[in-house]
This record gives C-alpha cells, structure tokens and sequence, in this order.
C-alpha cells in the first residue's frame, strides 16, 4: 500500500504536469479554511528596522488578493490580545519594553489577538490560517529576534491550556527557519511539542514532515507556523508551490487521524512577494 506522502507524491505530479494551480476540481474537503486579517496589517509603520523583512511595504497585499479572489475564504477580523494573554508566555519585561514603542506594541498585540482568534477557532473545528505581521516563532518568554515580537502561536496554544480546554498540543513550523521562540515559551509545559521539519530537497522534506506526523502523539490541537521562506524563489530555494499544497495536505490528514480535526495556522516567514499569494493559496487548498 502507498504512503499518504506516495500519494501526495503521485498527485504532485499529475498536479504540475496536468492541471494549472488555480484548477478547483477534486481533492476538496467540507471544511473551508477561514481566513484571519485586519487591514491594519497593512500597514509596515509598526518597524523602524530597515532590514525587517516581515515589514516591507505591502508584503500582504498579493497574498490577501489571492485568497479573496479565490473567493471561497471567508475573512475574519481579530481583535489585539490583552496584556493578560501576553503575560501567559512573556515576561513582564518583554512586554514592557515592546510597549515603549507603542506602534510597534499595538500591531504585535493584534497579531497575537489573529493567532487566538485562530485557536478560538479550532476548538470548534474550523481550520484557518492567520495572516499576520509581526511575526511571532523567534519570540522567546524575555526576548525577540529575527523580525519577531510576541510568540503569536504559543501565546494561542496556552490560553486555551489556561482554560481548560486542551491539555497538549503538536506545533509543526514549515518556516525555513527553527522555532525557537516557540520551543522556548512552550517548554514547560511537557505535553506540547514543536516539530521543525527539514531536508535537502522537497522530496525530502516532505517525506521528513510525514516521518515526523507519523510518530507524533495524539494532542487535543495542531497548530502551524506557517513560513513560506522555504520557496524556490526566496531565502531557502527549495520548495515549489505545489509542495505547500502537500504540506498543507499533510497536516489535514493529520487532523483528520487525530480524531477531532482541530488545526490552525499563522503566518511567519515569506518574503518573494510575487508568489507569496499562490504559494498561500496552494497550503489553503490543502489545509481544508
């Protein structure tokens, strides 16, 4: 019997050799993910960091246009997350020094509300993918690096520990680069993990991701950062459009073997903006 990665390695073929990207035929799911964005992510004024990626002038547009063009994605507006629910993962410190510098403070707190927004959103059962910025993986519980501010996901994951409402969770983060901040936020808590998938070419890498989702646990939510750096055009050079179709696809599956379907995304790294859109476009058709 095939793999599920066979699989997806067998329709990844037919897929670029027979059927353009925007085909919307087969491979359907009844869960449509939910799209979740405010217009003020727009904005790049939030960094005065001139070499912060993440902050380039309109990285969001062409992704939020071929989201809605597809038009199947309903779009929902966050709210900022509360000093409380920031505390949950960052020291008293962090969040005071990210709030002398009260733009900056304002679009990382609505970036973190996206991200709970999305969990919210998954204990019922509705998949969705947060497109934010700041981003939030290399955000640890005292500091921040690499572009980011608040730990957008693991700030999401512990309130609904703090609620009661799970008691474990899998983070699988297909940024180029490691989560570290993730990792170091969820620490304590043992029955969270992060996973990092990688490998020298995409064959390779989707089948570690496969390797890695086999072997991971039972967990009451699947969470994802969802970095798109990996791209042939962008920093990693390794990754094609249809192969965040199959990430995407992948990690569906997983839900569904879960038992409960629970999952929920948020945009970290991706920074060629021609193709930042399809390639998001491509991980949503197969996250549904």
């Amino acid at each position: 019997m095939l793999s599920h990665f066979a699989l997806l390695t067998r329709h990844r073929i037919i897929f670029r050799s027979t059927r353009p990207l925007s085909w919307r035929g087969t491979l359907r799911h009844p869960l449509t993910v939910l799209i979740i964005f405010h217009e003020t992510f727009h904005q790049s004024y939030y960094s005065d960091d001139r070499y912060d990626n993440a902050a380039i002038p309109d990285r969001l547009v062409g992704m939020m246009d071929a989201l809605r063009d597809e038009g199947r994605y309903e779009v929902r507006s966050p709210e900022a997350a509360s000093r409380a629910d920031l505390m949950r993962g960052h020291s008293e410190a962090h969040i005071d020094s990210v709030a002398a510098k009260p733009q900056l403070f304002a679009m990382a707190s609505l970036a973190a509300g996206a991200a709970l927004l999305g969990a919210d959103l998954a204990i019922r059962g509705e998949p969705s993918l947060a497109c934010v910025r700041p981003p939030g993986h290399h955000a640890s519980r005292s500091s921040a690096w690499g572009h980011c501010t608040f730990s957008n996901v693991a700030l999401a994951l512990l309130r609904l520990r703090d609620l009661g409402l799970i008691t474990s969770a899998t983070v699988v983060d297909f940024d180029l680069h490691t989560g570290d901040g993730t990792q170091d936020v969820l620490k304590g808590w043992p029955q969270a993990q992060v996973l990092n998938p990688y490998g020298d070419t995409a064959t390779e890498y989707l089948s570690v991701l496969e390797q890695q989702l086999q072997h991971a646990p039972q967990v009451d939510v699947l969470a994802v950062s969802a970095g798109f750096d990996a791209y042939k055009h962008d920093l990693g050079g390794k990754l094609d459009t249809e192969d965040y179709f199959s990430i995407g696809r992948l990690l569906q599956a997983h839900a569904i073997r879960l038992g409960h379907q629970r999952r929920f995304a948020v945009l970290e790294g991706g920074y060629y903006l021609p193709d930042l859109g399809k390639n998001a476009l491509a991980f949503c058709r197969g996250f549904e």
